[in-house]
C-alpha cells in the first residue's frame, strides 16, 4: 500500500512539474491559481503596512516609484492584478520584496547600499522577477506536500489553520516582519530575469555588479559559506551577471533621471 501511495505521488507530482516551467525554462511544482497567490500577497502586505513604519519622505517616494514605475511598465500585463502598488518603509534593513498581486516593498536602508538609481532597479527587478516566476507559489507548493500531503488546489487555502501558514510561506513572516529566504536556485534565476528586465527599462546593467560589490562590503565579510547558505554568494553572483551581461542585446529605451 506504502509502495503505491509512494508511485503515485511520483507519478503526480511528475505530471504537475511537466505543466510548469520557469521563465528560464526550469521544471517548478505550482499547485495553485494566480487569483490565490495574488489574494494572499494582498492580504499580507495589508498586514505589513499596519506592523511596520511607511516612509513620509515625498523626495524618497518619489524616487524609489520612478524606479519602480520604469520597470513596470515594460511588464507584460498580468492576469490576476491590474496595478503594480509600491510602498517605501522607513527602516534601516537593507531589503525589499515584491509579492504575488503586485506589491512592492522597499525598506529605506536598502537606498544606503544601492548608491544611484541602477542599482536600485536591479534590486527591484530581481524581486519583481520573483513575482513573474511564480517563486512564492513554488515554495508555497513545496510546502503543501511537505507538511500536508497531497490535497491539491485552492480548496485547502480555505482552511484557516492552513490560510495562515500560507501567507507565511510566501515569502513574509507577517507576524515578525521579516522576509523567508528563496533558494539558491530561486535567488540565482530571479538574478537573470531581473538583469534582464532593468535593462530592458534603460537601466545599465553593469552597475547590478557595483550593487552587488556594495552588498558585500555592507555585509562586512559575514556571509556563511555558498553551501550552508539559501543564497549564492557575493562572488557567484557577479560572476554569472557578468556573464549574462555580456549576452544582452542593445536597447533604445532610455531610463529616466529618477534622481
Amino acid at each position: 500500500m506504502a509502495v503505491t501511495r509512494t508511485l503515485s505521488v511520483a507519478i503526480l507530482l511528475s505530471a504537475i512539474t511537466a505543466c510548469s516551467t520557469s521563465p528560464t525554462g526550469r521544471n517548478q511544482l505550482i499547485m495553485f491559481s494566480d487569483q490565490d497567490m495574488a489574494q494572499l500577497g494582498a492580504q499580507s502586505f495589508e498586514q505589513m503596512k499596519q506592523q511596520q513604519k511607511i516612509s513620509t519622505d515625498n523626495k524618497t517616494n518619489a524616487y524609489v516609484r520612478c524606479v519602480t514605475d520604469s520597470i513596470t511598465r515594460h511588464v507584460p500585463p498580468q492576469s490576476s492584478f491590474k496595478n503594480w502598488e509600491v510602498v517605501v518603509f522607513d527602516s534601516e534593513q537593507v531589503n525589499a520584496f515584491a509579492l504575488p498581486g503586485g506589491k512592492i516593498g522597499v525598506y529605506t536602508g536598502l537606498l544606503k547600499v544601492a548608491k544611484n538609481q541602477d542599482q536600485l532597479a536591479t534590486v527591484i527587478g530581481h524581486e519583481i522577477a520573483h513575482v513573474l516566476a511564480d517563486h512564492s507559489n513554488e515554495r508555497l507548493s513545496s510546502s503543501q506536500l511537505a507538511n500536508a500531503g497531497l490535497q491539491l488546489g485552492s480548496a485547502v487555502l480555505k482552511d484557516k489553520e492552513y490560510h495562515d501558514s500560507a501567507m507565511g510561506a510566501l515569502g513574509l513572516g507577517v507576524q515578525y516582519g521579516v522576509l523567508l529566504p528563496y533558494g539558491r536556485t530561486q535567488e540565482s534565476e530571479a538574478d537573470i530575469v531581473g538583469l534582464e528586465l532593468m535593462a530592458k527599462s534603460g537601466f545599465d546593467p553593469n552597475q547590478s555588479v557595483d550593487l552587488w560589490k556594495n552588498m558585500a562590503k555592507a555585509s562586512g565579510g559575514n556571509q556563511p559559506p555558498e553551501l550552508l547558505s539559501t543564497h549564492p554568494s557575493h562572488s557567484t553572483r557577479i560572476h554569472d551577471l557578468e556573464a549574462k551581461i555580456r549576452t544582452l542585446p542593445l536597447t533604445q529605451v532610455k531610463a529616466p533621471n529618477c534622481q
